[in-house]
């Protein structure tokens, strides 16, 4: 039995990566062995199973994994329904200017979304956190548009390949040139 009074375990970033990157290169390799509809049926799977995994480790529902593995559901699903794959090719998009959408309203109305899902995380002053989900804001947008660029001029294999080897290195690029403000925002500890 598990004492529920233990604080819930981080996981490591390398496992956080291969939860999170893991589907999309399942998703990758059934589209290159066998196509995208079946494809698209392991990819909703794998990213189920990434997501139960996830909260199983963390005991907690991490957000945006869970809002992707949704929309991976409703935008896998129509693909298999109507037998489409712009729905699969859609998704990034809409999950995209959905996050971005969110920030931004976030921002108009003085709440900072972005705080509340990663303040465990960092301890930021509030001018940093501001830069921070202007700049996440800006950056889905900015996917969005690749996205759409990507899918409407390019082959289906070559979006697939392109999710996982652009898409993913992108976003840890702009993560990592992020430190800067994170760390010239540190909340300074209160003196006692």
């Amino acid at each position: 039995m598990t004492d529920q009074t233990q604080p819930r375990a981080e996981k490591s970033p390398f496992l956080r990566l291969g939860l999170e990157a893991g589907p999309l290169l399942i998703f990758f390799v059934a589209n290159q062995l066998a196509g995208v509809m079946p494809a698209t049926a392991i990819f909703m799977v794998a990213i189920v199973a990434a997501v139960i995994l996830s909260v199983r480790l963390e005991r907690r529902w991490p957000i945006m994994p869970v809002v992707s593995c949704v929309f991976v559901l409703i935008f896998g699903g129509l693909t298999l329904w109507m037998d489409d794959d712009t729905f699969i090719k859609l998704k990034p998009t809409v999950v995209n200017l959905l996050f971005a959408a969110i920030l931004f309203a976030g921002l108009a109305t003085g709440r900072n979304f972005l705080k509340l899902m990663m303040g465990t995380v960092f301890e930021l002053t509030e001018a940093g956190w501001r830069i921070l989900t202007w700049r996440w804001a800006v950056f889905f947008v900015v996917l969005a548009v690749i996205n759409e660029i990507v899918w409407r001029n390019f082959s289906f294999n070559f979006w697939a390949g392109f999710k996982l080897f652009g898409i993913l290195p992108l976003t840890l690029v702009f993560a990592m040139a992020q430190m800067p403000v994170l760390m010239r925002h540190q909340e300074k500890p209160a003196a006692e």
